[in-house]
């Protein structure tokens, strides 16, 4: 009995990596600038899960996944002594379709631009800004991951998104849907 115990909590823990390495990778990544400490990260975040029960971190295992690897990636800072910029290699991933080549230039430029001023944010707003708009969690999420309010989450967002909007039109009036 023990035994198959066991086995079913292997198969929530395998299930768990197969579906939160790619993201908890390239958050620590992100995080880290640094791609082999970010694997480690993410390794020992799973090597934690597997020292929880199931029922500790039901209900709410991906706020938990990445609170973790917050907490280690930031360990791994204050180890190095040294806070590195976040860097995004998906450019492509955040743009959505548009009809034509033209259109689909033009959003390439404005989502580059957008990406490169997100990296001139207060290293708080790009955290919550990334895990709200690159991870899609709830402000309730991210405020657990963050260790920040809800409303000052809330806060933060607002105040990047509207600093990037002014930083990215330079004075222009937005267009709609901007």
């Amino acid at each position: 009995m023990a035994g198959e115990r066991d086995l079913d909590g292997d198969a929530w823990v395998r299930d768990a990596v197969s579906r939160y390495e790619g993201p908890l990778s390239l958050y620590a990544r992100r995080l880290l600038n640094d791609a082999e400490a970010a694997r480690d990260v993410v390794q020992d975040v799973f090597l934690r899960l597997c020292a929880q029960s199931r029922a500790d971190v039901d209900g709410h295992l991906a706020e938990w996944l990445f609170t973790v690897c917050r907490n280690r990636a930031l360990d791994v800072l204050r180890k190095e002594h040294r806070m590195t910029r976040l860097q995004d290699d998906h450019v492509e991933r955040c743009l959505s379709p548009a009809p034509g080549p033209q259109d689909v230039a033009e959003r390439r430029d404005l989502g580059t631009r957008a990406l490169e001023l997100l990296d001139t944010l207060p290293p708080n707003q790009r955290e919550v800004i990334r895990l709200k708009f690159q991870n899609g969690f709830s402000y309730q999420e991210i405020s657990r991951i963050s260790g920040h309010s809800v409303s000052n989450v809330g806060y933060l967002i607002h105040a990047g998104i509207k600093t990037l909007r002014s930083r990215l039109f330079d004075g222009r009036p937005a267009e709609a849907g901007a």
